[in-house]
């Protein structure tokens, strides 16, 4: 071959081996991704970290596709080699002979984990990822999902797949609704009625057997959460939404309405305190590690037309001189934020709770009321810490889709894909500048989730948009994209056992 070819022919090697990737569909996608066309290839791995809580973290995540057939701990020549970062983040660096790890909180290494874990599904053959380097940071600190337990129980295994669900997504707080009118769904040993009784029934079904989380099933899962680098939220809801307590202990019920019977707690009654901290006390032993109890408090009003007959909160109006039943109310939510302040680190609140002045630094407000953008302002300007939770487009009890029948819809508006990819900046002018976001956060209510079907069908796959959303900086956001993401990790979702919606005929119950 002449000369002038071969270093052409030269050229073209050096340039394909100098060559960078084209950027993977991981999901969320990262903050920078630079790869280039050489892999680590490996059947196993040998492992040098600090602690043996982050080593088992390494073996369950990595080897949970089967494609590596041992990974074990060594100081000696490790292929993966894990360290800290003292910033809010992760960072890879991947060599043809070597991987390095680095992260700062504890959910980031399981995030860095599951970014390896993406790189390794586009192998053809045994477990290989592509060279270069990653260095990530969650957009948001709050990556979060509530279940709501109490209109339809879901159960311990159900729980898991959904835990399991959320760390291959990257979320990161589980906030568990286990306490409305319908059911109560806590072991509370002091009070064993709250179970026997008030665990009785659920939306559609009041003659339903009991169904509850024994305190050993809440340890279980309580446990199941940290090693996946997620936060359990209880909330045990009050003053309203209380009716199966009162079912249970009616001695402490504050009334309500014929639409809402016994809808609240006695918010003056001091042996109502007294049960309500009794129970608290409970729950703080129960989620020894959780930051955040969650106090509900929204919707009081649809239970304050008997609160005027009750002694005690005439009583406590006379001494207080309240004219109003909000004051009754505003009163009793300071007190248990108060009680709750020297253990746990910040209250959690619906964002009604802004009008009461509670405390910034030991307050979580949760906006959910998308057609109260003031209530949003108010909070802002209040200094709170705030999680966005709106109905549109954050419920997934909202239908998805325009052609689906079963499930709410707000003035026509429902909570369909792309919107969820599109918040937050889709509230334009509505995100007061001055608001300190925590984080993000997707609500499924269970009027209408009967079933574990129907509970999948409303979650997936719009909690992957809820996930790039809270993770994803906007510049890095790109729907297309992000739908082509979906379709590798929609696979590994239903090999948990997970049933996504695919388009396909809709689930109605």
């Amino acid at each position: 071959m002449p000369l002038r070819p071969r270093i052409v022919a030269l050229l073209a090697c050096v340039c394909a081996s100098l060559a960078f990737a084209a950027e993977p569909l991981l999901l969320p996608r990262p903050n920078a991704v630079e790869l280039t066309a050489e892999t680590f290839t490996a059947t196993e791995l040998t492992v040098s970290c600090e602690s043996g809580a982050e080593f088992a973290k390494v073996q369950r995540i990595l080897t949970a596709d089967g494609k590596l057939t041992q990974v074990r701990r060594s100081e000696t020549n490790p292929t993966l080699r894990v360290s800290r970062l003292k910033t809010s983040a992760y960072a890879l660096r991947i060599q043809p002979k070597g991987i390095d790890l680095a992260y700062g909180p504890e959910d980031q290494l399981n995030a860095a984990l599951t970014t390896l874990r993406q790189l390794a599904w586009a192998a053809q053959s045994g477990w290989s990822v592509p060279c270069g380097t990653i260095s990530d940071t969650p957009r948001y600190g709050h990556r979060g999902f509530m279940l709501d337990e109490s209109r339809h129980f879901t159960g311990k295994a159900g729980v898991k797949r959904l835990l399991d669900a959320m760390e291959l997504l990257k979320l990161n707080v589980f906030h568990w609704h286990l306490t409305d009118e319908p059911g109560w769904r806590i072991e509370i040993k002091k009070y064993p009625k709250l179970t026997t009784t008030g665990a009785l029934g659920n939306y559609t079904d009041k003659d339903a057997p009991a169904t509850f989380y024994t305190q050993d099933d809440v340890r279980e899962i309580v446990a199941y959460a940290e090693a996946r680098g997620i936060t359990i939220i209880p909330e045990i809801d009050m003053p309203g939404h209380a009716a199966a307590a009162n079912r249970a202990y009616p001695e402490f019920s504050g009334g309500g309405s014929k639409k809402y019977p016994d809808f609240t707690f006695n918010p003056a009654k001091a042996e109502t305190d007294a049960f309500l901290k009794d129970i608290l006390a409970e729950v703080r032993t129960l989620f020894p590690k959780s930051p955040v109890i969650h106090l509900g408090g929204d919707e009081v009003h649809f239970g304050w037309e008997q609160w005027p007959k009750l002694p005690e909160v005439q009583k406590l109006m006379a001494d207080e001189k309240f004219t109003k039943l909000d004051e009754v109310e505003g009163r009793f939510v300071r007190r248990m934020a108060d009680h709750l302040a020297p253990t746990w680190t910040q209250v959690g609140l619906w964002d009604e709770a802004s009008r009461f002045n509670l405390p910034p630094a030991k307050t979580l407000l949760f906006w959910w009321r998308h057609d109260k953008p003031q209530g949003l302002k108010d909070a802002a300007e209040k200094g709170y810490d705030i999680v966005l939770c709106p109905r549109i487009p954050l419920y997934f009890d909202f239908v998805q889709d325009g052609t689906h029948k079963s499930g709410r819809r707000w003035a026509g508006k429902f909570a369909e894909l792309a919107a969820i990819h599109a918040f937050p900046e889709s509230l334009g002018a509505t995100l007061p500048a001055n608001a300190k976001i925590r984080g993000l956060q997707a609500n499924l209510w269970t009027e209408t989730a009967v079933t574990q079907e129907r509970r999948d069908f409303l979650t997936f796959p719009r909690l992957l948009a809820l996930a790039e959303s809270a993770w994803t900086q906007p510049a890095r956001k790109d729907f297309p994209r992000f739908q082509q993401a979906s379709a590798t990790v929609i696979p590994h979702l239903e090999a948990l056992g997970l049933k996504p919606w695919k388009g396909d005929a809709e689930v109605a119950k």
